[in-house]
């Protein structure tokens, strides 16, 4: 694993590389960093161009101050920007969580540099904003998204030493059989340590508006296809679409509708894992990525 770093879109972006040949590149999720991708990285790094960065506010990338840098627009060029620097033309995107929402967001405003794209749990973002705005069981499985764009949402995830992530993440996952070691532990607690980090990732929520009806007069959704004309929000390239069916905040009915914009989508469903498939399934995951791959 190589880590190197690209000055991009005005922030100094991490990333790691490994492996030669066709490209892939990871995004990650909160509360995560590129670590996450690891055992990914090193079986499809046998034979591609494997790219995983740290997204913009994690890690060892820049945090830029105040949430209008966290702007889905940013969050896509950045994306683009790291395509250009390695002089990459078009490559296969993997994402997950907040990665994912990226993800589709890039594939929407620059199909032309995706070959295939790969999104776990994460469902087209207007089918999201539906519904976060009309299903009452999506919006309930969401309301942290509203605890996480508010002032208390640092302290929440900060307290007790991190003890959110520890639980929500790392114990969730290894009690659905995951081999997550001790230094892979540190190294993630590391992540979420860096200065500036932890509020870098709430920004993407509170920059996407993203969430279920607030109580204030907001109707829930996001602002993630603000700006695009209908026809952007229809997909041609070849979609994989992983499940972790015990995902407990996002729900199925999310998918429902997905063929309406997505025209070559293929289904992986995975009933005994949860919201951190990288984490829980990575052999699995790895597995059904060459899959798609071989067959597209």
């Amino acid at each position: 694993m190589q880590h190197q770093y690209a000055d991009i879109n005005g922030i100094r972006m991490h990333y790691v590389t490994h492996g030669a040949g066709e490209p892939i590149i990871f995004l990650h999720g909160f509360p995560e960093y590129w670590g996450v991708w690891k055992k990914p990285l090193e079986a499809l790094g046998k034979d591609h161009w494997v790219i995983a960065p740290d997204m913009r506010g994690y890690n060892l990338s820049a945090k830029p101050a105040g949430v209008e840098q966290y702007h889905i627009e940013h969050l896509v060029a950045d994306i683009r920007a790291l395509a250009d620097h390695l002089k990459i033309k078009k490559f296969t995107l993997v994402s997950q969580d907040w990665g994912a929402l990226v993800g589709w967001s890039f594939v929407l405003r620059h199909p032309e540099y995706v070959r295939r794209f790969v999104t776990i749990n994460i469902t087209h973002p207007a089918l999201l904003d539906r519904d976060l705005r009309e299903n009452a069981a999506q919006q309930q499985a969401s309301q942290y998204m509203l605890l996480f764009r508010s002032p208390e949402a640092e302290q929440f995830i900060m307290a007790d030493d991190y003890a959110f992530g520890r639980q929500a993440m790392i114990e969730a996952a290894r009690q659905l059989g995951a081999q997550i070691s001790a230094e892979d532990e540190a190294e993630m607690i590391a992540a979420w340590k860096q200065p500036g980090a932890i509020t870098g990732g709430l920004n993407y929520y509170r920059a996407a508006e993203i969430g279920p009806p607030d109580g204030q007069g907001g109707q829930g959704g996001s602002n993630l296809v603000d700006g695009l004309e209908p026809r952007q929000l229809q997909v041609c390239l070849p979609v994989l679409f992983v499940h972790g069916e015990m995902d407990p905040y996002l729900l199925p009915s999310g998918q429902e509708g997905l063929e309406e914009y997505v025209h070559n989508l293929t289904f992986r469903r995975i009933p005994d894992a949860d919201h951190s498939v990288t984490l829980e399934k990575p052999e699995l995951l790895t597995q059904y990525i060459r899959e798609f791959m071989q067959e597209n």
